[in-house]
């Protein structure tokens, strides 16, 4: 529908008119979905971040206050947490992890548990 032919400069020269081929342009389906992925961000997606953004912020006050660890550490501690369902592995303790003891491993498991669950 569209007659051209190329340019010196390798670009594109059109040759008819084609107004009409753009004029009435329909972006009912476009608008459709963007209103759809606008409705789940406000409705879903947004309202679950603000969720885990309070349980992790509860998490993180409670592991603060129970050990001194620095914040880089304890972002790392809680994301692993949250990747592994709310167990630390076994290679996160012997290794990133390996100065907590037992004990201060399940204190913050079970707090994990008791606020993500």
């Amino acid at each position: 529908m569209i007659e051209w032919r190329p340019t010196e400069k390798n670009n594109v020269e059109v040759l008819n008119e084609t107004i009409d081929l753009y004029r009435y342009f329909d972006a009912t389906k476009q608008a459709e979905f963007f209103f759809e992925c606008v409705e789940e961000t406000v409705n879903k997606t947004l309202p679950e971040e603000v969720e885990y953004i309070k349980k992790y912020d509860l998490l993180n006050n409670f592991i603060k206050n129970y050990i001194d660890m620095p914040d880089k550490l304890v972002d790392l501690l809680i994301r692993f947490l949250v990747q592994n369902g709310g167990a630390l592995s076994k290679r996160s303790r012997n290794k990133e992890f390996e100065k907590l003891t037992d004990l201060e491993i399940r204190a913050i498991e079970h707090k994990y548990a008791e606020i993500f669950t």
